[in-house]
């Protein structure tokens, strides 16, 4: 419980590798200019630094206009704003009646049914009593009467006469209504910060209203009804045959910082309906109403179906204004973007334009490799090969002709092998070396009677693991132990009590042969793999094994061979 406690007490931070460079220091600190400016710009232009708060609004409208059309059947009419402005189906919209069919003089009775398909009869047996459709004007009585000297229709009980025409008029009768105008009232509040406004703005009064013109005052609330249509791009004596849908849209897009206090409303205008008629199954805009009245004690109604335009009139807008909080939550949300810098770099860094030198120098002092428990990386150096090999461990496969995962250059180990050259002399002259490239004097060794296929310098042993199949050499070339340097380097017994006693000062001298034999790996491993990397496993070929074995036997003749950690 207590090592857990002392867990929360550490702190952990990035490693940094500092690169002393010109060209690298200049394109990182352009780089950071360049995102400084992006950032400023965007806060600058959105306005980033600002609590916003949408719009609450409410929408009145009030129609001015008056129209005098020929109606057939009825003559001279009078329209005023009671006549074509509809009843507001939506809220914050208005509807206005630009064209009408009419039907006279109905009262209750029985009388023909319009002429469909489905109503069309012979004789009485063709008419259901009681029934009725949604197409209907009526219920049936049961009876086929004329409806005209050519058809006959199942008789109804109905308004009568039904409403025989279902076409509208064409122009549209109330096409005046293109020059009635609108005043429209928008009343807005942001409750965030207590801010009321509306459209009538403070310092226009009545004179101002009664001569304002939307083609002069982009802010004149009063609008002609043929200006919103031409402005929606839609043709007013068209529309006003069958009806339409228009959207009047007011954005209020308001700053309202003290110093650039600014909010005044915008206004647009889009159709929202279907407009091809040719297209849609019911076009345009209609409905009916009846202005009902009394003659001779009989009640009698004139039914009016009537097209029209509705506009709705909708609202958007935010308002803005300055908060500490949302400068300090942006700032904090695009410091990530400096991150960028470092990504560019470090792509440069590892394409072309750097050496491999440089490049693998960055990568190993930036980079440290962890491996995974499941998988062991060990690390195998030949005597006629320069480099390092990283070869996975396999249960199947000897370590010899093991395929490698990469190659490294070898980084040379100046300690132990270093001191161990100053015992040169004391062994005498310095030794003539044998060479071991194959290409000698000294012929190529064949291999033993009874030894191990992989093993190329004939002096391998055989072994039942294969992590431990691994001869000195990649071709076949005389072995690393009859180098003079091996017995001097790798077996000299002052070399590995002198280094046993620089690690244990107040050890055994002569230390034991166990630790002498262990002593000899590590020392072969510094002369010939030098500091294999952090995540590997270095291993000793079988050649070099048997003769430390036999330089420094084990007192049991036990010896535990290989075992990577």
């Amino acid at each position: 419980m207590s090592c857990r406690l002392l867990t929360l007490c550490q702190y952990e931070t990035n490693k940094l590798v500092r690169i002393n460079s010109v060209r690298l220091g200049s394109l990182k600190w352009t780089l950071n200019v360049v995102i400084l400016m992006f950032i400023c710009i965007m806060m600058l232009w959105n306005k980033q630094y600002q609590e916003l708060d949408p719009v609450v609004s409410s929408v009145t409208a009030k129609l001015k206009g008056v129209a005098l059309t020929q109606v057939p059947g009825l003559g001279d009419v009078v329209w005023d704003v009671v006549d074509y402005s509809g009843p507001a189906q939506e809220k914050n919209s208005f509807f206005v009646v630009t064209n009408v069919i009419i039907t006279k003089n109905q009262k209750q009775g029985k009388c023909a049914e319009v002429p469909r398909e489905v109503k069309v009869c012979r004789t009485d047996k063709d008419c259901t009593k009681g029934a009725w459709d949604q197409h209907s004007h009526g219920v049936q009585t049961g009876a086929c009467v004329k409806f005209d000297v050519r058809r006959k229709t199942c008789e109804v009980s109905a308004w009568c006469p039904v409403e025989t025409r279902s076409k509208p008029p064409r122009p549209a009768l109330l096409a005046a209504a293109e020059n009635f105008t609108v005043l429209i009232k928008n009343n807005i509040r942001f409750p965030a910060f207590n801010y009321v406004r509306r459209n009538i703005l403070p310092q226009m009064n009545d004179a101002y209203l009664r001569g304002c013109h939307r083609g002069d005052d982009a802010l004149c609330p009063i609008f002609r009804l043929g200006d919103i249509v031409h402005q929606a791009r839609e043709d007013f004596a068209v529309l006003a045959v069958e009806g339409g849908v228009i959207g009047i849209q007011i954005n209020w897009d308001c700053n309202l910082d003290r110093l650039m206090e600014r909010c005044l409303p915008k206004y647009s205008f889009r159709r929202l309906d279907e407009k091809e008629s040719n297209r849609t199954l019911y076009p345009g805009l209609n409905f009916r109403f009846a202005r009902y009245h009394s003659e001779n004690g009989v009640e009698m109604r004139t039914l009016y179906k009537a097209f029209g335009i509705r506009f709705d009139v909708m609202v958007f807008g935010k308002a803005g204004k300055f908060s500490f909080i949302q400068l300090v939550v942006y700032i904090g949300s695009t410091l990530s973007y400096y991150a960028l810098t470092t990504i560019f770099i470090d792509w440069l860094i590892g394409t072309s334009c750097y050496k491999m030198e440089a490049r693998q120098n960055y990568s190993e002092r930036k980079v440290e490799s962890v491996q995974d428990k499941q998988q062991c990386i060990l690390s195998v150096s030949f005597v006629d090969e320069d480099q390092l090999r990283l070869v996975r461990k396999s249960r199947k496969k000897s370590l010899q002709n093991a395929k490698p995962l990469s190659v490294l250059p070898r980084k040379e180990n100046n300690g132990s092998h270093l001191r161990a050259m100053l015992e040169l002399p004391k062994q005498g002259s310095t030794p003539k070396l044998t060479p071991v490239n194959g290409h000698g004097s000294k012929p190529l060794p064949q291999p033993r009677p009874g030894g191990p296929a992989w093993c190329l310098c004939g002096g391998c042993s055989s072994t039942p693991l294969h992590q431990e199949e691994l001869c000195c050499r990649r071709s076949r070339g005389p072995c690393i132990t009859s180098s003079p340097l091996f017995h001097p380097l790798v077996l000299s017994r002052p070399l590995l009590e002198a280094l046993l006693r620089y690690r244990h000062p107040l050890g055994d001298p002569a230390g034991s042969t166990d630790a002498l034999r262990h002593c000899a790996y590590e020392q072969y491993i510094a002369w010939r793999l030098g500091v294999p990397p952090a995540d590997s496993h270095p291993v000793v070929p079988r050649c070099c094994v048997d003769k430390i074995r036999a330089e420094f036997p084990s007192l049991d003749g036990d010896y535990q061979g290989f075992k990577p950690r």
